[in-house]
């Protein structure tokens, strides 16, 4: 006997054996389980999902004999003369092939006459929305009025290129992309029925190439027993797939932690010699950033796809931000993969895009002096004057100037450091710390908790209390004195520019004028 495929050879048979469209099944079921059977029904989703399959065992339910839970029993005459294709009243038509108005007309031309051999006349077509336009109108005629013993069945992958009149005299059912892990479950079920060793990571890769078809996922199982020789591991499925191993990926990972350009370059070289999709390269790390990003935000998330191990690591030493920041890029650098003179280079550039636009946190630093500042901000009596104003500001500043080093001694996140970089410093010592910030100051109780956080840290103190509290200063903060530095720096480029004797002897001779904003200090 000649070989059969497995998408063909597993294609199910009632309802039973459907796979991820239990929202369809159920629906179906129970109408037929209630004698509540519609005229007309659409299947509409993505190659291999079963939009026919469902509609042959809908077809075979309604003119089965026997109903076994309201599925076809698969043993009167009608479902074994349906299973060998020689139930009369099954009318199968592909519409892609059969496009003409002539078609269609003598398709329908023999809808009023009773059924042969079962209860209904059921017309399966299959790709409806390739019928012309005269078509559908021919086609209408019969949906607005059909004969009680006629049945529609169509199945489309665009449902949106079908006519709205033949849509709303229809029963429209749309099958759902199957989820990876359901197609792996039933390539592992079937290639235990056929006894065929096979390593469970491998159906996995299987199961992902499949992108939600079933039926495409079971060809490419066929492909991998004859590339593995009647074996389907993941050492041969890989090369079929032109996938890598985990473990490269696992390593760009690290380097990308570790903040290490020559390192990620080090690893995409060792993985050009694999002659790899780098495409798929690419959404291996997406899936595993995907799961660090649902650790970071659920600690007690578990997944037995990767390693717990390495998530746990990554999760505990990258950044929530630089998480996010990695997916984007990575998502969006999809495209230059395609784009770009070849793959490795558009590959290659979204790593280092990464490696580039990950913000410059500053690491903590050598302290010399004692880890905490006890400061109390000077006020002068208003009966008597304690000191020189010109004293009080010094002291003054000198505070500021103390929190601005605090602040570049910590490892601080960018929403952080800004937060920090508003506020006043108005006291700190051993068990707390008090901060002033102006008023119009959008305040985040997360950030605060990071921020105090932080301090603890730097001062070795967990119990360590933060007060932040919103009132108008009259003390530059470390914002306003780096804005300051910034503006000098600017006047001081511009004087430069200004008195240098070349660019006055142009002004001189040729009338040149310096356009201020475009000086940029070094």
């Amino acid at each position: 006997m000649a070989y059969q495929v497995l998408a063909r050879k597993w294609r199910p048979q009632n309802f039973s054996q459907i796979v991820g469209q239990e929202h369809v099944s159920k629906s179906l079921i129970n109408a037929l389980q209630h004698q509540r059977l519609h005229h007309a029904y659409l299947f509409t989703g993505t190659r291999g999902v079963g939009k026919t399959t469902i509609a042959r065992i809908l077809a075979k339910a309604m003119n089965c004999l026997d109903l076994q839970d309201f599925s076809p029993c698969g043993q009167c005459a009608v479902c074994r003369d349906f299973d060998n294709g020689r139930f009369m009243d099954l009318i199968e038509v592909d519409a892609a092939s059969r496009t003409k108005v002539e078609d269609t007309r003598d398709l329908l031309d023999n809808a009023q006459y009773a059924p042969n051999q079962g209860k209904y006349k059921v017309y399966l077509i299959d790709e409806v929305h390739m019928l012309s336009g005269h078509s559908f109108n021919a086609l209408l005629k019969t949906l607005e009025e059909p004969p009680e013993h006629v049945k529609f069945l169509l199945a489309t992958t665009d449902p949106h290129k079908i006519p709205i009149t033949v849509l709303s005299r229809c029963l429209q059912f749309n099958l759902k992309r199957l989820l990876p892990e359901q197609i792996s479950q039933q390539m592992d079920f079937i290639l235990q029925q056929e006894k065929i060793a096979f390593d469970p990571e491998a159906l996995i890769l299987l199961a992902r190439a499949a992108d939600g078809s079933m039926r495409d996922g079971l060809s490419l199982v066929d492909q991998a027993i004859a590339y593995g020789q009647g074996r389907v591991n993941t050492v041969d499925v890989s090369a079929m797939l032109g996938t890598v191993a985990q473990q490269p990926v696992d390593n760009l990972l690290r380097a990308l932690m570790q903040h290490n350009g020559q390192a990620v370059l080090t690893v995409i070289a060792e993985i050009a010699q694999l002659t790899p999709d780098f495409s798929a390269v690419l959404q291996q790390l997406l899936r595993v950033l995907h799961r660090v990003a649902l650790l970071q935000t659920i600690p007690s998330f578990v997944d037995h796809e990767f390693d717990a191990q390495l998530l746990a690591e990554l999760a505990s030493h990258l950044l929530p931000e630089d998480v996010q920041l990695y997916y984007q890029i990575a998502l969006l650098g999809q495209k230059d993969i395609d784009l770009a003179p070849d793959p490795r280079t558009g590959f290659e550039m979204v790593l280092l895009r990464m490696l580039t636009f990950r913000p410059a946190y500053t690491a903590p630093q050598a302290q010399q002096q004692s880890p905490v500042v006890q400061t109390r901000p000077v006020q002068a009596s208003p009966t008597a004057v304690t000191a020189p104003v010109s004293q009080v500001s010094s002291v003054q500043t000198t505070e500021q100037n103390q929190w601005g080093q605090i602040i570049a001694s910590m490892n601080l996140s960018p929403i952080t450091r800004e937060l920090a970089n508003n506020c006043q410093l108005d006291f700190f010592d051993q068990s707390q710390c008090k901060l002033l910030i102006t008023a119009s100051f959008m305040l985040s109780e997360s950030t605060q908790e990071r921020l105090q956080r932080a301090l603890q840290k730097y001062a070795n103190n967990p119990a360590l209390k933060l007060t932040i509290t919103q009132q108008e200063t009259s003390l530059a903060t470390p914002a306003i004195q780096q804005q300051q530095q910034r503006d000098d720096r600017q006047q001081a480029a511009v004087a430069a520019i200004q008195n240098d004797p070349n660019v006055q002897g142009l002004q001189e001779q040729f009338g040149a004028t310096v356009i201020a904003n475009s000086v940029k200090p070094l």
